[in-house]
This record gives structure tokens, C-alpha cells and sequence, in this order.
């Protein structure tokens, strides 16, 4: 049997996230609901809820709001894909949760078929990628391209697949300017006007955890007016 995708999703008006759970299990996922933030974190620390693949999270919750519940989403040491739903598409809103940890995000009322689409891609970029084998060192830096994992001198750095894709698609060509439209291309797999704000926010994030002054970075370098080259050069 085809394996079944598992999604949690947070929402607190049941109507919609009624009519999202129905939506999600006619395209042949496993849903588990949540109606706020406490529920949600609870679910994923019970033992099933290692089971859990990706999360779609409401920001406007009661209680613990969506950005404070994908903040201890990650701080957990959970790398699962987090897409969020803003009802606004407040540029606020977006970047706060882009900043959070989210990895996507979409505009309520969102559609079946983009909802999915967007469900889809970010379980892809979750799934183990073709890069050429061996282990990349950089400064004391090191990409371990077969096992998909990163260290910094011994230490291990926990990546979610968002981050982890624009670290191995910028240090496969070193010194190469990507643009943030083929990142997008690339790692979300979509180039909608307005979405350079998810490459510039996970590069933000990962660049916290990988360089030594995020403010001054190393590894992952702004190329002004035209995007990201992976360092040093």
C-alpha cells in the first residue's frame, strides 16, 4: 500500500477546519485536528505524535497564538514542515511566523488545490534529496551530503527541510550568486510575485544557526540587488 502522508492541522473555527480535515482526507491524508496551540503542542509530544509529518497552523489562535506555538514547535528540536494560515496576508503577520520557524504560508480563504499543491511541495522538500555523496567541510562547517546532516566543530545542527534545501542548493556551486527567484524555483518550487520574503527568512534562520555572527556572515552571503552565493570565496 501507498504510504499515507500524516498532517496536523491547528485551526480553531470548526467550520473551516471541518471543511479543510475533509479536503485533506479525499486527497489521501492521515489529519489530526487541533482547535489551539495547547492542543497542538500536546499532541506532538505525545509518542503519535512522532508520527506527524507536517503541520498547518492558524496564526490567530486562542491563547497561544501560532507564531509563539511554531516558536516551541522548534524550539522542540521538531523539523517538520510548518505551513502557516494568515486570514490578512498582513506583511506583518508573514514575516513574524516566516521568522517564527513557518515554512509557507497561505492566504485564507485559501482553495482546495492550492492548499494541496502547497502540502505537497513541502513534503517533497522534506523527502531525502539527490546530491552528489561525500562530506563538505568549510571552516569547520560540514555538509554531510549523504547522510543530510550539518555540524559545526562537532556539533550537531538540527535543520528543517526548508533550510537544509537552500544550504545544499547554495553549497553545491560555491561563490555562484543564486536569485531569489531561483531559490524559489528550486526549494519551494513555486515563484510567485511577493514570496522572496520565504527565501529571505529562511536564509535568516539558518544563517543564526550555522554562522558565528549572523550579522556578518560567512557561509551564507548577500550578493546586493541580485541574492545569495555560499562562502567563503
Amino acid at each position: 500500500m501507498p504510504r499515507v502522508p500524516h498532517v496536523l492541522l491547528i485551526e480553531d473555527d470548526a467550520s473551516v477546519r471541518d471543511g479543510m480535515e475533509l479536503v485533506l482526507r479525499r486527497h489521501g491524508y492521515a489529519v489530526d485536528t487541533a482547535a489551539t496551540g495547547e492542543d497542538a503542542l500536546a499532541l506532538l509530544a505525545r509518542p503519535a505524535g512522532q508520527d506527524i509529518e507536517l503541520a498547518v497552523l492558524d496564526l490567530m489562535l486562542p491563547g497561544i497564538d501560532g507564531f509563539e506555538v511554531c516558536r516551541r514547535i522548534r524550539a522542540s528540536g521538531s523539523t517538520i514542515p510548518v505551513i502557516m494560515l494568515t486570514a490578512r496576508g498582513d506583511d506583518s503577520d508573514i514575516v513574524r511566523g516566516l521568522e517564527a520557524g513557518a515554512d509557507d504560508y497561505v492566504v485564507k480563504p485559501v482553495t482546495a488545490p492550492v492548499l494541496e499543491a502547497r502540502i505537497r511541495a513541502a513534503l517533497r522538500r522534506a523527502e531525502p534529496v539527490r546530491v552528489r555523496p561525500g562530506e563538505d567541510t568549510y571552516a569547520g562547517l560540514v555538509i554531510d551530503r549523504a547522510g543530510l546532516t550539518v555540524s559545526k566543530r562537532g556539533t550537531p545542527i538540527p535543520l528543517p527541510p526548508t533550510e537544509l534545501r537552500v544550504l545544499l542548493e547554495l553549497s553545491a556551486s560555491p561563490g555562484q550568486v543564486f536569485s531569489r527567484e531561483q531559490l524559489l524555483r528550486s526549494v519551494w518550487e513555486h515563484d510567485f510575485l511577493g514570496d522572496s520574503r520565504l527565501v529571505d527568512a529562511a536564509v535568516g534562520r539558518l544563517r543564526a544557526k550555522i554562522e558565528d555572527v549572523p550579522a556578518r556572515p560567512v557561509f551564507v552571503q548577500t550578493v546586493r540587488g541580485f541574492g545569495y552565493r555560499f562562502g567563503p570565496v
